[in-house]
């Protein structure tokens, strides 16, 4: 396994840039936050900001070019971080939740399904399908320590 030693982020909807930003710089790790338009960051050598343009996918298709054995990525994208587990890279989502070679097949196939069976859902609720749960504390709180834990790795 290889140390991690650059993280990238998925940060156009990004919750928690300021927990990613405080990890790096206490483990003096760089961090490439990549977005559609340039988002202002804290002014650090550490901290870098690429603004990937807003061509469907120019974020995701930057951070999977620079992905690797070594980086992690935080998005809550699942395709994306299929591309970056197939690249050898780590990928967390802003929940806390990694995906892994064992865990990424299922996912995407989870993702897949619930793609084709929305547009009945949204039928039978009136458009007001279930989602996910508004992102809180415990969240943030899962999402810095499942990031300490990878980050740890040797």
């Amino acid at each position: 396994m290889t140390a991690i030693n650059l993280i990238l982020i998925d940060a156009d909807a990004c919750p928690v840039k300021s927990e990613i930003i405080e990890m790096a710089l206490r483990r003096n790790i760089q961090a490439i936050f990549v977005a559609a338009t340039y988002l202002r960051l804290t002014d650090h050598p550490l901290i870098k900001m690429f603004a990937a343009g807003d061509k469907f996918d120019a974020a995701d298709d930057a951070i999977a070019e620079v992905a690797r054995p070594g980086s992690v990525t935080i998005t809550a994208d699942i395709l994306l971080a299929e591309r970056i587990v197939k690249a050898g890279g780590a990928a967390l989502d802003p929940r806390g939740r990694e995906y892994t070679e064992t865990s990424i097949g299922e996912t995407v196939a989870s993702r897949n399904l619930m793609h084709e069976l929305r547009p009945g859902l949204d039928g039978m609720t009136g458009g007001q399908g279930s989602g996910q749960a508004p992102f809180g504390p415990k969240d943030r709180a899962a999402f810095k320590n499942a990031l300490d834990r990878i980050l740890s790795r040797k």
